[in-house]
């Protein structure tokens, strides 16, 4: 059976994210002369490639695709309220615990739609992002003409540019060396057809199969509130019935004490007589 991990909207802002940013990445060292140096312009099809005006350009259409995808994603999460993919508390610690699995360390932890790393390396990658859009919106602005930023904005601003650009490919490389290891290969078709098998999912993904049916997610090393609360009842009755006993023994002590004492006068006024 197949389940729908990833659905079109996901799956078009994932592949013109990824689109947007590769191009970005090839037009931006184009902008140097890179290609021209080490004749990256001799291959066929890419003569383009060491014009500086041609891969501006591409670099500037890239980035609009970008900033429109960025803009969507973040309008969807909003509007449908499916955050799975926000980091959450403890994520780090889970991250931990199932890279220590994949060595055969630990065991890896139940998780739900998303992985804890899964959803670290969305945060990276977004504010990656979010700072390469900034910066290069900056350095868009200051071709403006008319517009004088200072020698020291211009300067920062490109050194933020590019060293974010470098945590961006680091970023991506950890992101494709992900899917060498084998128990991340079923997730790689899902981002194709959006579709997941259902019993990787039972697997690996015990928090999200449970949501699936409707149930919240058990942890098997903690006992079950409902059979704790039962187990006390229980508990508390077989107490009631055993305290039982113990209070009619007392009445009946009471009642000896009564006629001892009782015996004790009716002895007195004999002697007094």
């Amino acid at each position: 059976m197949k389940i729908l991990r990833h659905n079109q909207v996901i799956r078009f802002i994932h592949w013109s994210t990824a689109l947007s940013i590769f191009i970005l990445l090839f037009s931006g060292f184009g902008q140097m002369p890179v290609y021209k140096r080490y004749f990256v312009d001799t291959l066929p099809g890419l003569s383009w490639s060491s014009n500086y005006w041609v891969t501006l350009n591409i670099h500037y259409y890239a980035a609009v695709v970008l900033i429109f995808s960025s803009i969507y994603y973040v309008t969807y999460i909003i509007m449908s309220k499916k955050r799975e993919i926000l980091p959450q508390k403890g994520d780090f610690k889970e991250s931990m615990q199932i890279f220590a699995s994949l060595i055969g360390l630990a065991e890896e932890p139940p998780s739900g739609k998303y992985l804890a790393e899964q959803r670290l390396a969305f945060s990276l990658t977004a504010f990656t992002t979010l700072v390469l859009i900034l910066t290069g919106l900056i350095k868009v602005y200051k071709n403006i003409p008319g517009v004088n930023l200072s020698a020291e904005v211009v300067f920062w601003t490109a050194q933020i540019h590019n060293l974010f650009t470098v945590i961006m490919i680091l970023n991506i490389i950890a992101h494709l060396g992900a899917f060498l290891l084998r128990p991340n290969w079923p997730l790689v078709p899902s981002m194709f057809s959006g579709y997941i098998n259902a019993d990787y999912i039972k697997h690996r993904h015990q928090k999200w199969w449970q949501e699936l049916n409707g149930n919240d997610y058990a942890d098997p090393a903690e006992p079950d509130p409902e059979v704790v609360l039962k187990s006390d009842v229980e508990t508390v009755a077989i107490a009631e019935e055993t305290a039982e006993p113990e209070t009619e023994v007392l009445d009946e002590n009471e009642n000896d004490s009564s006629h001892l004492v009782k015996t004790d006068l009716d002895a007195e006024k004999v002697s007094v007589n």
